[in-house]
């Protein structure tokens, strides 16, 4: 995989099963960690791993095609999901133009600029793993 996408670069991911796949084009947009309850209760884990995406460049390629979406918090958010094997895979937030992709579920998701360039939600994050660096709003001593 190219370390430094260009906007047309595509990515392909999909669900546990396979039923929902999808692809991707462009470099990420804000790729960061999430440890919100919600993410946590989402993902059944300390963090989800997220990743913006401009929806002009996203199209569902699967036989399952969408994924079937709940709405997390109605009119403002939902959360996209595999029916069949409950992987996680998409967010849209009404606050957001792009969709959130959930990181793992990419087929490659080794590219540099899926780093996470920061942590959401710091103060409900479990004690015992380290925090993601906010390496997007440091600032370079001169």
């Amino acid at each position: 995989m190219n370390d430094n996408p260009a906007e047309t670069d595509k990515r392909t991911g999909g669900c546990l099963c396979g039923k929902i796949r999808f692809a991707v084009t462009g470099k990420a947009i804000y790729p960061h960690t999430c440890s919100c309850p919600h993410c946590q209760r989402l993902g059944g884990a300390p963090v989800m791993w997220w990743a913006g995406f401009s929806m002009d460049g996203l199209s569902w390629t699967g036989e399952g095609g969408e994924p079937s979406w709940y709405e997390t918090f109605p009119g403002e958010a939902k959360r996209g999901f595999c029916p069949d094997c409950g992987s996680r895979i998409a967010a849209l937030d009404s606050d957001i133009p792009d969709i959130g992709i959930n990181v793992t579920t990419l087929d490659d998701p080794s590219g540099a600029d899926l780093i996470p360039v920061n942590q959401s939600f710091r103060e409900t994050a479990v004690h015992w793993l380290p925090q993601v660096p906010d390496t997007q709003h440091s600032t370079v001593a001169s």
